[in-house]
């Protein structure tokens, strides 16, 4: 036995990890072990509660997970239909033997292109799908996606407006603000940055206005807000216009930052004050688009523009929507206009993208080779394309269309295999349905993961994947940090369990790939650190990291986005080509497309309350995500599932109009999916409006319900024009059982 399998089986042990799973916290957890078996978690022990960083549900339930009895722990072959869940156990030699051989006729048949690669969930530094990327890429390449499902339509914004996606405060900051808008933003629900409730928390006691802005009456309304303004969803683009309008008109905008810091507000002026195509934004104007009075929006912009320093804490959920970036371009405009950028307790807006300390292993990685499959030509992005490589890729909302229509469909090519490493594709994209068909017409597919997940049932060969509690990695915060985190190894891998990246050298190794991997576990995160200038910074002693689990940076005082540009601007200028925050990006304005403004715009987008399709879908469906999994992570875990069952939040308007009581079952659906799910009744959503937390797995039955109750059965596998997956654009009705 090796000395480390004899460190982690000795006995009564306590382990300090975080996971790496895609939640909205990195919490520091302590593994209680007992001969090698995981028997309690406990938080954070810091004795300071300044430092403190405390597990939300999701963390606190990571033991149910680990030993869910549905964990994958060895090699699987399907003998069944695909999505049947019908598998037998093979050996992993003979899993790799045939992934070997599948791949290499796909590749000789169909070229390099032919295979499909992509990799999703495990969030550490080296136990990601890099190694697989490597070989892959040495194997003659293969098609990828581009983009993030959550993020595209705030990192268009941020780029376009700010040339930087680092555009968070540490959450201390929030206690330095006169006033806090929560716009979209529902911190406790998707932890929003482990330290985040505990300085909403002090912020509210110090007596600090807190307004939300939501559809729905949220967790973080009913905890922290002292006002709830209900709006219609993918309007905040109208309601922020119209604010800016109040504070033009008002002359109450703090000019002086504007002529200093940015460049094109003139344009913008033209615009809210209707020169550009006479209509004026008026509050009047917007309220008809977003529900919200025409009287509280002009409040609402005084108080805004008046209060010094204020917060307005935009998100990425609302600008995952048919023009989903509007709403963050808007949310920077009104901070800029205001003088609030750069400033403590204010903000940057643009969807929270988190600080630099909060993404501290971000050049950490197996290091690869370029991939041969993105020679050759643009990716089908359709608009900017800001600091990304023009490469051969698919939109990431736009993987199952891209199966089925490969090269006539304009796609870089025609799909005939898939290696598809966690992501669990099947649930979290856009269309589900479509997928359906979509795997079921490819040749071969590979799948990893730690449960057999809609995803996985599609798979011709499934390995197991090790969860975070089996192996060493460095792990990250987001968004906000600051800390930086290490994950100890606590028990051995269950059954025949590999990582991702022990799955790729084992590839590469079939491959015959010779000196593919240079180096071991613990090796290769002493280079990480080592060759990270900003690890070098911080980790002084690796031991001693290892050891505590977690690295807390000790900031003077809290870090806010910008504020070395807004200070120094003569040094220290924006990553645009004006050097300036840019109210009007010429760059916009020279693709000359009226989707695509140079000025931050309410459009009008397919799916809104403004479609006629409205008359056959009357309700806008929200699919937020929930507070018992990240994504479809965790899904299984009953302790979870008990205390937030899955249901469709509608109103009691809507509810009696379709003879609804709470608790009865009911069918959501539109032309793309049906799915069955129970109801609560309730005044905490605003009628007309429907919500349904995205991550439930698909489960269709014989008639092609969704009996699981996932949401993305009714949502569009098509994008904004800035690249944001428009799933938050969605008309459905609902029905009874």
């Amino acid at each position: 036995m090796s000395a480390e399998k004899q460190t982690v089986m000795r006995g009564d042990q306590i382990f300090r990890c975080t996971s790496s799973l895609d939640c909205g916290g990195r919490c520091p957890v302590r593994l209680h072990v007992q001969d090698g078996v995981i028997v309690r978690i406990e938080g954070d022990d810091n004795s300071d509660p300044e430092k403190q960083l405390r597990a939300c549900l999701r963390g606190r339930a990571y033991r149910k997970f680990i030993y869910h009895p549905d964990r994958l722990k060895y090699p699987m072959k399907r003998v069944g239909e695909r999505g049947e869940k019908k598998y037998e156990r093979i050996s992993w030699d003979e899993a790799m033997d045939t992934i070997v051989r599948e791949l290499t006729r796909v590749k000789q048949t169909y070229g390099p292109n032919s295979i499909f690669f992509t990799a999703a969930g495990q969030l550490g530094a080296l136990h990601t799908a890099g190694a697989l990327a490597k070989a892959l890429a040495m194997f003659g390449g293969y098609t990828t996606i581009y983009g993030n499902i959550s993020s595209e339509g705030a990192v268009y914004a941020v780029m376009s407006s700010y040339g930087d996606v680092m555009v968070g405060h540490s959450r201390e900051d929030l206690q330095n603000s006169k006033l806090i808008i929560m716009c979209g933003w529902d911190p406790v629900r998707m932890i929003s940055g482990t330290d985040c409730i505990y300085n909403l928390t002090k912020a509210k006691e110090k007596g600090i206005r807190i307004i939300t802005i939501d559809p729905r009456f949220t967790h973080s309304a009913a905890t922290f807000a002292d006002e709830w303004i209900p709006i219609f969803p993918g309007t905040d683009a109208a309601l922020m216009v119209a604010m800016a309008q109040v504070i033009i008109k008002e002359n109450l905008q703090d000019q002086a930052f504007i002529d200093q810091y940015s460049v094109g507000f003139d344009v913008f002026k033209d615009y809210v004050l209707g020169h550009e195509d006479g209509i004026e934004k008026t509050p009047e104007w917007a309220a008809k688009i977003c529900g919200v009075p025409a009287k509280r929006i002009e409040s609402l912009a005084r108080e805004y523009a008046t209060t010094k320093p204020a917060c307005l804490m935009d998100c990425q959920g609302p600008a995952r929507a048919a023009m989903g970036e509007q709403y963050n371009r808007a949310a920077i405009t009104l901070t800029t206009i205001t003088g609030n950028v750069g400033k403590p307790g204010g903000s940057a807006c643009g969807g929270l993208m988190g600080i630099p300390y909060g993404h501290m292993f971000r050049s950490a990685g197996i290091p690869g080779i370029k991939n041969p499959g993105e020679a050759g030509g643009p990716s089908i992005r359709g608009t900017l394309d800001l600091n990304l490589r023009l490469v051969r890729r698919i939109h990431t909302n736009k993987i199952f269309d891209a199966f089925l229509e490969g090269k006539a469909g304009g796609y870089p090519a025609d799909i005939k295999a898939a290696w598809l490493a966690g992501g669990n594709i099947m649930t979290q994209r856009g269309n589900i349905n479509k997928g359906d068909r979509a795997m079921k017409s490819l040749e071969f597919i590979v799948g990893q993961d730690l449960f057999l997940t809609p995803t996985m049932r599609y798979a011709d060969i499934v390995l197991p994947v090790s969860s975070f509690a089996e192996k060493n990695d460095l792990t990250r915060p987001w968004p906000s940090g600051p800390y930086l985190t290490y994950a100890n190894k606590a028990i051995e891998p269950l059954g025949e369990c590999k990582t991702d990246w022990e799955i790729g050298n084992l590839f590469a190794e079939k491959l015959g790939f010779e000196k593919f991997n240079e180096f071991d576990e613990d090796q290769w995160l002493r280079i990480f650190i080592q060759n990270n200038p900003e690890y070098k910074q911080f980790i002084k002693d690796y031991d001693k990291f290892k050891a505590d689990g977690i690295h807390r940076i000790d900031l003077k005082e809290p870090y806010v986005a910008f504020r070395q540009q807004i200070e120094d601007p003569e040094n220290h200028k924006f990553n645009t080509p004006s050097g300036k925050i840019e109210i009007f990006s010429q760059r916009l304005a020279d693709i000359n497309d009226p989707k695509i403004p140079p000025v931050a715009k309410y459009i009008p987008s397919p799916e809104d309350r403004h479609d006629p399709l409205l008359e056959k879908y009357p309700l806008q469906l929200l699919s937020p995500h929930p507070r018992v999994r990240a994504h479809s992570t965790l899904q299984n875990v009953d302790w979870l599932m008990e205390s937030a069952p899955h249901a469709v939040w509608i109103n009691p308007v809507d509810a009696e109009a379709r003879g609804i009581r709470d608790g009865d079952e009911v069918y959501v659906f539109n032309d793309r999916g049906k799915l069955a799910i129970k109801a609560w009744v309730t005044r905490r959503i605003i009628p007309g409006v429907v919500s349904i937390y995205e991550g439930a797995y698909y489960e269709p039955d014989e008639e092609g319900i969704c009996r699981g109750g996932c949401v993305n059965v009714l949502t569009n596998d098509t994008y904004s024009p800035g690249g944001a997956a428009a799933l938050k654009s969605a008309l459905v009705q609902v029905g009874k059982n």
